[in-house]
């Protein structure tokens, strides 16, 4: 700590210059940050409207001796340059997703899906009712249909029958190697 009065007082003033500075260069960073995040997330008209604010801050930050007037200048012009290439097309943005939001996508995706193979489901269930409802119906209004069905069921039946009777049961041969 200083002994002599205006070495205090230089200090003092020196604090507070300091303070006014870094809420100074905290601003103008916070008002580059908004102007890219504008581009970034492809908003041109939001840039456009966030360039003269920012211009305003670097160019305020410059008088105050922040920082230097070519930094300021070299700022303004890559802020120019930036907006300038994405509307006529050098730079192409591509919109970057954080993990979270991919993962939401995919659970969408997902639930489409699952929302899809439902209807589909119900869709092939309201079908294969409607057929059976018409084959009932067709069924109890003829009573030959009855009749012949139940006569094709017979003859299967009995068709199965003489094939098992058919075939002659395996005999097994036992031979002196075959141990029992």
């Amino acid at each position: 700590m200083p002994n002599i009065q205006s070495a205090r007082k230089r200090v003092k003033v020196n604090e507070k210059k300091r303070i006014e500075n870094r809420s100074l260069t905290s601003a103008l960073k916070t008002a580059i940050k908004k102007f890219n995040t504008a581009i970034e997330t492809n908003q041109i008209k939001e840039a456009e409207k966030l360039l003269p604010e920012t211009y305003s801050m670097i160019d305020k930050c410059a008088s105050k001796g922040v920082i230097h007037q070519n930094s300021a200048a070299n700022k303004k012009s890559a802020l120019a340059t930036k907006l300038h290439a994405v509307k006529s097309g050098k730079l192409k943005i591509v919109v970057k997703k954080d993990n979270k939001t991919i993962a939401a996508e995919k659970a969408k995706a997902a639930q489409k899906v699952r929302e899809e193979a439902k209807a589909e489901s119900k869709k092939l269930s309201a079908e294969k009712k409607a057929e059976k409802e018409k084959a009932d119906a067709l069924k109890a209004a003829d009573p030959k249909a009855k009749a012949k069905e139940a006569k094709t069921a017979k003859k299967e039946e009995k068709k199965t029958a003489k094939e098992a009777k058919a075939k002659p049961a395996e005999k097994v041969v036992k031979t002196k190697t075959d141990k029992v």
